[in-house]
């Protein structure tokens, strides 16, 4: 795809026909009206609007269950350099006269994902193209220090974002990397579950059976050390079958579920109420199980290893 370096005249028209500025004093990449497209990944899991900027890669907002939206830039090979940027919001070429909008600092990193924006950078990027404008950042360039310009067009973005909208609607409430490890705490001597507790083992639930890649699920249950080790192992017992029965009562295949009694044997901390727990950790087809710690979580050891 066409670049701004050093480029002849001839080549100059097409570049720019494709939505790729090529001037002496910037590198802009962009596409143009012809080749404009965005494509919606979707999924219970994920919803992701991609779009393609030529010669440069990819710019996608990205919505992940359980977390809000974001936005980032892609490239293969690093073009700017890493450091502070500019973003602003600014009309398409075939819009003169419509000043810019200034929309702050981003920062530049020397990854292949250069720029992450949080969730309010990315919406004001979301209503940028909904009133037909192109988001640009700005960075000097690794090779010469000249500007590189990296825009997003809005050509045929409205109608892709209004399916994005209806995929947020049906993500799971939180995604693997929320649940994956989760911790029901308990009072002294108790095993009863409590109304939040119901209400993070439903959202382990649900995760569970819409992922068929989750194998296994450990069930580790702990007390904490005040009272006799034999009476803390049966409580210990006693709390991770409470958490699997709960599972299994949603719906959990039994055969994924693997519970363990630890008692008093893996502390976390000096309080006592930091110990009395049960932790749940997912396991997913292809993770290595020695790198996942069953009970390890903040910083205590159990049989898989040290947390």
């Amino acid at each position: 795809m066409a670049s701004s370096f050093s480029k002849p005249l001839s080549n100059l028209l097409g570049a720019v026909a494709l939505g790729v500025s090529v001037s002496v004093e910037a590198a802009s990449y962009g596409a143009g009206i012809s080749n404009s497209q965005w494509y919606l990944a979707e999924s219970v899991f994920e919803c992701s609007l991609v779009h393609e900027v030529p010669g440069y890669g990819k710019a996608v907002f990205r919505h992940r269950a359980g977390e809000d939206l974001t936005f980032f830039l892609e490239s293969s090979s690093p073009m700017m350099r890493p450091g502070r940027g500019d973003l602003i919001v600014e009309a398409p070429v075939w819009r003169p006269g419509v000043a810019p909008r200034p929309v702050g600092k981003v920062t530049v990193s020397d990854s292949n994902r250069p720029v992450l924006l949080d969730t309010r950078q990315a919406m004001v990027l979301v209503q940028g193209l909904l009133e037909g404008m192109r988001p640009t950042v700005s960075r000097e360039s690794w090779f010469d220090g000249r500007p590189v310009r990296v825009q997003v067009s809005n050509v045929n973005f409205a109608g892709q974002f209004q399916n994005y909208r209806g995929c947020t609607a049906n993500l799971l409430p939180v995604n693997y990397d929320q649940i994956r490890r989760s911790r029901v705490p308990f009072a002294s001597g108790s095993s009863s579950l409590s109304n939040r507790d119901r209400a993070l083992l439903d959202n382990v639930v649900t995760f569970v059976l819409a992922d068929p890649t989750v194998e296994r699920i450990f069930v580790d249950g702990h007390s904490d050390r005040l009272g006799s080790r034999i009476d803390n192992r049966a409580l210990s017992e006693k709390r991770a079958n409470v958490v699997a029965d709960y599972l299994k009562a949603r719906g959990v295949s039994e055969d994924l579920i693997t519970v363990r009694a630890h008692g008093d044997q893996y502390p976390v901390s000096r309080r006592p109420a930091d110990n009395r727990r049960t932790n749940i950790r997912l396991q997913r087809e292809g993770e290595r199980p020695e790198l996942q710690q069953a009970n390890g979580y903040g910083g205590d050891s159990g049989p898989d290893g040290p947390g």
